[in-house]
């Protein structure tokens, strides 16, 4: 092994930084213990991990499968659906009206920061030879909140194409109904999160590699409830937690209004997901079916927590001096994004519970990565966007200083 790092050791960084990505993708596949869901995730963890297909091109593209469900009896099916389906009617908003797109936004003004300047242990860096003055600090987590934005931005048009897609394949009318609200809401997210970023930041940075997994995998599985449970359950689910965060923390009014009209948005969005998979895991799936499914979505929250772990901005900022391992320690202890992981595990994993998916074969695994203290929060079932925005605005001044 001492030979080997010290080979490694001459290479030149960008390169060494590019193998530890490699071994790092390796070692997630390789940890996959249901065939099953090597086989779901596996080809999509070489397109977007080892190939990073989502940054080769300007676009990608991705055969999709699944079976559209027509019912010609038009039947009100599920109540609780329907209900959710008038909620979303009445909170249709347009984003030329709904946003003060007029105050203009400087992502380096020290007296309305996007991020509090103790969102980043910008110390460590300076430990690990990264040093920022003021300035270059300010310039740091411009770049780090250019980062947070894309990868909201490529989220909403996966969860745009995936509503799409699950509005035609599932099985009950009222959910179709609903549905299609998602689809005009995740278009109007895509529209708000692109002309923030290209008018107020004018800064986009290329999607994710393990967002781009997540997405490809859903996109290629043919069976409706696979697309819920990723989509509705795990990526609506983590960002509605991620967007709640940031509307707490920052002082920039444009964003924070942003924040505040997406999050009502999402929040109905995880609630139908919870609703759809609710009754259907309890009733339609096999042992064999609800163990696949409690493995995957167990390997995504894992793809989940590392989407978060910037390494663009590594890239940019700190490959050649600090070595990914030094970066992901960073990443992980830095204040903001403890926070950012607190309240998006802490949103996900009620609704894992609540769709019947932590038996008790799985909590060892959720206590083993540090999971599983989040599991008797309030489920989406149990929560209004109303509600979470006024917990937000109360705790708004408890900020990171």
């Amino acid at each position: 092994m001492g030979t080997i790092d010290h080979l490694t050791g001459l290479l030149p960084a960008r390169m060494r930084s590019q193998l530890g990505a490699y071994a790092e993708a390796v070692g997630l596949l390789t940890e996959m213990r249901d065939p099953r869901v090597l086989a779901s995730l596996g080809p999509s963890g070489v397109r977007g991990l080892i190939l990073q297909r989502g940054k080769q091109n300007g676009h990608s593209l991705v055969p999709t499968q699944n079976t559209a469900h027509f019912d010609w009896r038009y039947p009100n099916d599920h109540p609780e659906m329907r209900e959710l389906y008038t909620r979303a009617k009445h909170g249709q908003w347009d984003a030329d009206t709904a946003i003060p797109w007029h105050i203009d936004v400087d992502p380096l003004d020290y007296d309305v920061p996007i991020l509090p300047e103790g969102f980043l242990d910008i110390g460590q860096l300076a430990e690990a030879g990264v040093r920022l003055d003021r300035a270059e600090t300010a310039r740091f987590l411009y770049s780090i909140t250019s980062w947070m934005l894309s990868q909201f931005l490529h989220g909403e048009q996966g969860a745009l194409f995936a509503a799409a897609q699950v509005t035609e394949a599932v099985p009950f009318f009222d959910g179709k109904l609903y549905g299609s609200t998602q689809v005009m809401d995740e278009g109007r997210h895509v529209e708000v999160f692109h002309r923030y970023l290209d008018e107020k930041l004018n800064k986009v940075y290329k999607i994710n590699d393990n967002l781009f997994v997540i997405i490809d995998a859903l996109m290629r599985d043919s069976r409706w409830d696979m697309k819920f449970l990723g989509m509705q359950i795990m990526v609506e689910g983590l960002a509605l937690g991620a967007f709640g965060t940031l509307y707490r923390l920052t002082k920039e009014p444009v964003l924070r209004q942003l924040l505040k009209m997406v999050i009502q948005d999402e929040a109905r969005h995880v609630h139908y997901g919870v609703l759809a998979l609710r009754d259907h895991f309890a009733k339609n799936l096999s042992d064999a079916e609800r163990r696949e499914r409690e493995d995957w979505t167990f390997e995504v929250a894992l793809l989940m927590r590392n989407r978060f772990m910037a390494w663009e901005v590594y890239e940019e900022w700190a490959e050649g001096t600090m070595s990914r391992n030094r970066w992901k320690y960073f990443v992980m202890n830095s204040p903001g994004m403890e926070e950012f992981r607190t309240v998006m595990f802490s949103r996900l994993v009620p609704n894992l519970r609540a769709i019947g998916l932590l038996s008790k074969r799985m909590l060892p695994h959720y206590e083993r990565v540090g999971l599983l203290k989040y599991m008797n929060g309030a489920s989406a079932d149990q929560l209004t966007a109303e509600k979470m925005l006024t917990d937000l605005d109360e705790a708004g001044g408890r900020v990171v200083d």
